[in-house]
């Protein structure tokens, strides 16, 4: 797989002209050693994979990026795309191989690869599959950088994520899934459409499994600062949970509206793992419901299992999770959504 980058060997013979453009300044000093260079490789340059390039290079967040797939010829084509817009985005080195060497020193690997249902195909056996897929994808990751964080945004998110932590050998705080960052978000415009203010006043989380179990914190959604049920009932205005439970219920079916009308998402995912990256990379410690390791979190046992609760990021991966108050019916749907991820992976005999 041919390689494409930066470079400035363009005279004859694959001259440097650097120096014939530029004369050298007297008296410099080496770059301050302070100065960090980012690099963040994506893995899987499919719909889902390219929207998170391409919000990651509009963003500035990375002065390094490499994307990795089996489709040499595609990968190449996305690679060259994204090359040919340099003149309108931050200077950003991109690479491209089928080879995972190129991800050597990465600070952030983004997995998005994952094997396609077939027709009539259980979703165990898809799972399987997946985890195939990983073993090829994830060790050499480990490889060539043993020091990053893996984000894991291939689906089922949760499962994959467990997948991917027992295959690096990484400590559980720097492998995490995008889990229902996306979800949450959805749930904020929801229900800021539902009041009529801005969305990002609404602060608001999905939790659990990132699918059918999972769980909404109706309890401590607040919007500007007011936590709403409470007021409500202090105001003795009346709520039908009907009402509550059809905007879950339509947060669970958006992915799926998406993707029968446009055959796939891409956007929202692609923003959703942007957020996180850069909530990683500039050390933001800002606070994301994120697929971690949540055994001994809110009373859930058995096992080992990822499922998102709301955590602090930063550059260490996961800084830790927030004690968020649950009711005890939350607590118990969180449990059941824990329960629920369990049973499917204890049948991969991992």
């Amino acid at each position: 797989m041919h390689k494409s980058g930066s470079a400035s060997s363009l005279g004859p013979g694959g001259l440097d002209l650097t120096q014939a453009f530029f004369k050298p300044i007297q008296q410099t000093a080496p770059p301050s050693p302070t100065k960090r260079h980012t690099k963040v490789s994506v893995i899987g340059v499919g719909n889902v994979g390219m929207a998170i390039a391409q919000t990651i290079l509009t963003q500035d967040l990375v002065d390094e990026l490499a994307l990795v797939d089996v489709n040499a010829d595609k990968l190449r084509g996305e690679m060259l795309d994204l090359q040919h817009a340099a003149a309108f985005l931050p200077r950003t080195k991109i690479h491209a191989s089928v080879d995972y060497a190129i991800t050597a020193g990465s600070d952030l690997c983004i997995v998005t690869a994952g094997a396609r249902q077939i027709a009539d195909e259980s979703r165990l056996n898809l799972l399987q599959r997946n985890v195939s897929l990983f073993s090829r994808i994830v060790p050499p990751l480990a490889k060539y950088s043993p020091d990053s964080i893996l984000l894991i945004v291939s689906n089922p998110v949760d499962i994959l994520t467990y997948v991917a932590w027992k295959l690096s050998g990484f400590p559980s705080n720097r492998v995490l899934g995008s889990g229902t960052n996306l979800d949450s978000s959805r749930f904020r415009f929801l229900i800021a459409d539902h009041l009529d203010v801005n969305a990002q006043d609404v602060q608001a989380y999905i939790v659990g499994e990132h699918g059918d179990s999972s769980v909404a914190l109706w309890s401590s959604i607040s919007v500007g600062g007011v936590p709403v049920l409470s007021f409500l009932e202090k105001q003795q205005i009346a709520y039908e949970k009907e009402t509550l439970e059809n905007i879950h219920k339509a947060v669970i079916g958006s992915a799926y509206e998406v993707i029968s009308l446009k055959g796939y998402t891409s956007w929202a995912i692609g923003y959703s793992a942007a957020s996180l990256a850069r909530s990683i990379l500039r050390n933001q410690r800002r606070i994301h419901p994120v697929s971690v390791l949540a055994k001994g979190f809110y009373g859930i046992e058995g096992g080992d299992v990822f499922l998102s609760l709301p955590a602090q990021l930063g550059r260490g991966g996961i800084l830790g999770v927030t004690n968020v108050h649950l009711t005890d019916e939350e607590a118990q749907r969180l449990r059941d959504s824990a329960k629920t991820i369990l049973e499917v992976q204890n049948q991969l005999g991992l």
